[in-house]
């Protein structure tokens, strides 16, 4: 089959919606959502019903070796024009990008099943590998093959500033609307986990009566508070001076202390307001001078130059004190408490009001 990557899931959507599948999906990277939404629609969708007790087949990495998976796919559909096999969680397939050893015209060679299978796939198969979390390495020959002869697709996550307007296509593909205020409410409330907003979205409409504009009420009513904070989101609170979720965050790490520690988050927030600093002494005028500066990416500097705006100098200053401080009680120097979650909230606040 003709090269296919770099393809969106709503354009494979598309495709396989009026009909047209390739022979062998592997769908691969870090958000899980849209692998699923593909994988999902295959599973449902590609044969009827009445097919799938006989022509299909859902295989697990753990509990699947190479061969099986390529014997399945092989075998001709029963009564049917094509059969769907489906291997989830492929990341976990033991031997998937290792190599057999075989004899052939008296010469041993060495092969990758699922190469030489993709070479020449059977026409009556869809072969579906959802390899979740990372992606096949593309210096080796396996995603080579992969990308000349199967349709690779890559997952990846959302920026922050890219996740409303992809819950408000997401809201409106499943025939409803959502206002700009509970867009902007459900980003805050899940984060950019896109299964989890997907549900949540789900579960608002599930509980409407009536078929109606989700609100912020319905987001406040339906929805639990699940977003999981870290220092760079603190980092974002601090830069924008947002008082309500610098202590969200700070909540947040108290209930999470293992995975926050505070040693970790004051080092973090040092390095950040050392950048801040640069950007107040070079003074640079748009986000690419910055970028050289800093030694970030241009979007990145943008979010230092306009944080840097909502501190002066002495301020950025004084913060180097406030943290050498909170170091300090967070090892039991010094007076006052040694509670880390008190220590965060001193911090916080003397920053913000410094």
């Amino acid at each position: 089959m003709a090269k296919k990557t770099g393809l969106s899931a709503e354009s494979i959507l598309k495709d396989i919606k009026s009909g047209k599948y390739a022979p062998i999906y592997f769908l691969q990277g870090t958000e899980p959502f849209f692998i699923d939404q593909i994988s999902d629609y295959i599973e449902k969708h590609a044969i009827s019903d009445a097919d799938k007790g006989f022509n299909q087949t859902i295989l697990y990495g753990k509990d699947s070796q190479i061969g099986t998976i390529i014997t399945a796919a092989k075998r001709f559909p029963m009564m049917a024009d094509r059969q769907v096999v489906i291997v989830k969680e492929a990341q976990d397939v033991s031997d998937l990008e290792k190599y057999a050893k075989s004899k052939v015209a008296g010469k041993e060679i060495e092969f990758n099943a699922l190469e030489e299978y993709s070479k020449k796939p059977s026409p009556s198969t869809i072969l579906v590998f959802c390899f979740k979390y990372k992606t096949l390495d593309g210096r080796k020959a396996l995603a080579k093959v992969m990308e000349q002869n199967a349709l690779v697709f890559t997952s990846k996550g959302l920026y922050d500033n890219e996740l409303p307007a992809w819950i408000s296509a997401y809201v409106k593909s499943i025939q409803h609307e959502m206002n700009e205020q509970a867009v902007r409410l459900m980003c805050e409330f899940v984060g950019n986990n896109l299964t989890r907003v997907a549900n949540e979205i789900d579960k608002i409409i599930v509980n409407l009566k009536e078929k109606t504009t989700i609100t912020e009420a319905h987001v406040m009513q339906f929805v639990a508070v699940s977003k999981e904070y870290n220092v760079f989101e603190l980092q974002k609170g601090l830069g924008t001076k947002n008082i309500l979720l610098c202590n969200k965050i700070i909540n947040y790490f108290a209930e999470n202390p293992k995975d926050n520690p505070i040693q970790l988050t004051i080092g973090s927030l040092f390095g950040y307001f050392s950048k801040l600093l640069l950007v107040k002494t070079n003074k640079p005028t748009n986000e690419f001078d910055a970028s050289k500066v800093l030694g970030v990416m241009p979007f990145i500097a943008k979010e230092y130059m306009a944080a840097a705006q909502k501190y002066n100098s002495s301020q950025i200053l004084n913060t180097f004190t406030y943290l050498r401080e909170a170091d300090m009680k967070s090892k039991g120097y010094g007076v006052g408490t040694n509670d880390d979650t008190q220590v965060m909230k001193e911090l916080v606040f003397k920053i913000l009001h410094g």
